[in-house]
């Protein structure tokens, strides 16, 4: 406690060197009055004060517990920033009861009523407790009377019966006035520290030592005579906490910039990975320290993962029916991966462990991602595929910094047969072989193999997807344009345009296409193959466009793609800190027929012209060519490469200015 104290004494020291009371229920009068931030006018919300602070204290019956202590001063800038009023704390559940709790919850609104400071706290029936997933438990909150211009304070600590540590965030949506962070560990653990590599906000953090007492009694026989008793002998070990400390100030906030992906792949953070426990020594008894090789068999040893694809019979009959005659791997697996869609509804949560078990699963028709994909898998390997589950790391659970079972949250199945593999995902309705949710497509997964064995496989996809439009237009008298248009699109666009549109009525699918595209009507709209995985995606629709030619004079003016044209670069940033991530590669194909208007000639047409960034990585061609009665555009925009380094964004802004560009230019008529 006196090492504690000597922490805190220090923080407190800096902050009245600071000039700033950064004391729990000190908050200021100008902190109230802050009408946005000083160095980022546009949030919505900043962080003033955070505070972690982690000790282990030590119990003779439980050994050393974990206490982390967290504080939050946050001020709201407007009604965007509502949101940091509620927050929700997740606590991991553990064996035997080893579960971690929080104590000492405690939160305050802070209002400028009439120039005078109103608090309102935090009450009971602003606390909620459930269960969050299979191993985690939340503790949500929500702070009361909030308005613009209120700042919020919170604090608790999590007692936790294990010395893993999760990782502590330096950098958060919105921006930090300051931080503070203390982890002191006993010298029986020892820990690698880490920082995100691919952050772009540099941290530092310091170390240092605190001398420590641990104290111990045990039971001692007084004498062998009768009546002497049993008395406690008291012993004192001397040992050391490692202290990782770490205080920043004005961390710029982590803001999504157009297809960056999952930005929090590069949020500050400070890790620190359990390797070892040693004895007083310095000597290893236990080594933690991991590899892939060992979290994956870790996880296939469970009876929720491992445990769930054996063969069973529950489910014989129903494969029976729909696989019989069939002799081709991929074939039986389209027709399982059906089945299960059509039998177990995804629940929405996701896991690497079967929440209900697979047999369960299938007699209640509802599941998580691990009933769903497991329960597929062993389907498979009854009829004798070799199929194997996959873990993933999510796009939103990121990349992680080292060998943990934390660091896969999702599981699929994959389908060998010679060379060949393929990927399945049951839970989503339009997914199909190799064609996964989006969320899964975080570049490789771990395929787990009979015995526990594993390796990884490349799960980005492999296979452009397409979206071609054939547009066709004709020139009225009144200088309004009418014709038709056709779209297809393959693959993930397949699966994308479905997930949008086969829910929706006629109408609101029509009132879509025409958002945002002039004085336009659509009729006569047609949707092939809508719930035929195996097909492309096919759109027609007539338009009626009002708007879309200019009269000068004598000479019309016009986009070939009208309505369909690129209006402006999504690149717009000075500079960019995150790389761009198109997620896949596509292709974007136009070929447009126009028929010339009576009594009129081309003055001038677009020229036609082709455009390659980074040696092929993104292709832009535009060709277009005068035939008789009709001018012909072919256009097609290939992301041969998805991902475009921040370093080389200033050259691919200036090359998708130009294609934007490009599909701004006008043909010119003029009367014969």
């Amino acid at each position: 406690m006196k090492n504690l104290l000597l922490i805190y004494t220090f923080v407190f020291s800096l902050n009245q060197i600071n000039g700033q009371n950064y004391d729990f229920g000190k908050v200021s009068k100008s902190e109230l009055q802050e009408k946005y931030y000083p160095t980022d006018s546009s949030a919505s919300a900043a962080i003033l004060y955070r505070s972690e602070n982690i000790i282990f204290t030590f119990n003779q019956n439980n050994g050393f517990t974990q206490q982390k202590e967290v504080e939050m001063r946050i001020k709201i800038y407007n009604k965007e920033g509502f949101d940091w009023a509620n927050k929700k704390v997740y606590l991991y559940k553990g064996s035997g009861g080893n579960n971690e709790n929080i104590k000492g919850l405690k939160g305050t609104t802070y209002n400028l009523e009439g120039g005078k400071i109103k608090k309102e706290k935090l009450k009971s029936d602003g606390i909620f407790k459930e269960e969050a997933s299979e191993i985690y438990e939340a503790t949500s909150f929500t702070l009361r009377n909030v308005k613009v211009g209120s700042v919020i304070e919170y604090k608790y600590t999590i007692s936790s019966p294990f010395v893993q540590l999760d990782d502590i965030n330096v950098q958060y949506a919105i921006p930090v006035k300051k931080i503070d962070v203390s982890v002191a560990t006993p010298q029986f653990y020892r820990y690698n520290v880490r920082l995100n590599p691919k952050a772009f906000y540099n941290v530092n953090y310091t170390t240092t030592r605190k001398d420590k007492i641990l104290s111990t009694s045990r039971k001692v026989e007084n004498g062998s005579y009768v009546g002497s008793g049993v008395s406690r002998k008291s012993s004192e070990t001397r040992y050391f906490d490692n202290v990782v400390m770490l205080s920043e100030e004005n961390i710029p906030s982590l803001k999504a910039e157009s297809y960056s992906g999952n930005i929090n792949n590069y949020k500050a953070k400070l890790s620190l990975e359990l390797e070892a426990r040693l004895n007083l020594d310095g000597v290893v008894e236990k080594s933690f320290a991991s590899s892939w090789d060992r979290v994956a068999k870790n996880i296939y040893e469970s009876n929720s993962f491992g445990g769930q694809i054996e063969k069973f019979s529950f489910y014989k009959d129903d494969l029976s029916t729909i696989t019989q005659g069939i002799d081709n791997d991929f074939q039986k697996a389209f027709l399982v991966e059906s089945l299960v869609k059509s039998k177990v509804k995804w629940n929405g949560n996701y896991g690497k462990y079967a929440q209900k078990g697979i047999r369960s699963a299938y007699k209640d028709g509802e599941g998580n991602v691990a009933d769903l994909n497991l329960l597929v898998t062993s389907m498979l390997r009854s009829l004798g595929v070799n199929a194997n589950p996959v873990l993933i790391s999510t796009r939103n659970n990121g990349v992680p910094l080292f060998p943990t079972r934390e660091g896969f949250n999702y599981v699929i199945c994959v389908v060998q047969s010679g060379n060949s593999y393929l990927l399945i995902d049951a839970t989503e309705r339009f997914s199909g072989n190799n064609v996964l949710p989006e969320r899964v497509l975080n570049w490789q997964g771990r395929v787990i193999l009979e015995g526990g064995r594993s390796r990884w496989i490349n799960i980005k996809p492999n296979k452009k997807s397409t979206e071609s439009t054939m547009l066709n237009v004709t020139v009225n008298d009144d200088f309004s344009a009418n014709g038709k248009v056709r779209k297809s699109y393959t693959s993930y666009l397949a699966m994308s345009y479905r997930n949008r549109y086969t829910n929706l009525s006629k109408d609101d699918h029509i009132k879509s296409i025409e958002a945002n595209k002039g004085d336009i009507e659509i009729s006569e709209l047609s949707f092939e193959n809508d719930k035929d995985i195996s097909k492309p995606v096919k759109i027609t629709y007539d338009y009626e466009l009002s708007d879309g030619i200019d009269e000068v004079g004598d000479k019309l003016y016009f986009s070939p793609l009208l309505f369909l044209a690129t209006k402006e670069n999504p690149f717009k940033l000075e500079e960019r800190i995150y790389p761009i991530d198109f997620v896949l590669p596509y292709q974007d194909k136009f070929l447009v027929n126009i028929l010339m208007p009576e009594g009129y000639k081309v003055e001038s047409l677009p020229k036609s012209e082709a455009l390659a960034f980074k040696d092929g990585a993104v292709k832009f061609e535009y060709i277009f060519k005068e035939s008789g009665k009709y001018l012909q555009l072919s256009m097609k925009l290939e992301i041969n490469n998805p991902i475009v380094q921040s370093l080389d964004y200033q050259d691919f802004k200036s090359f998708f200015s130009k294609v934007v560009e490009k599909q701004a230019e006008q043909i010119v008529l003029t009367k014969a």
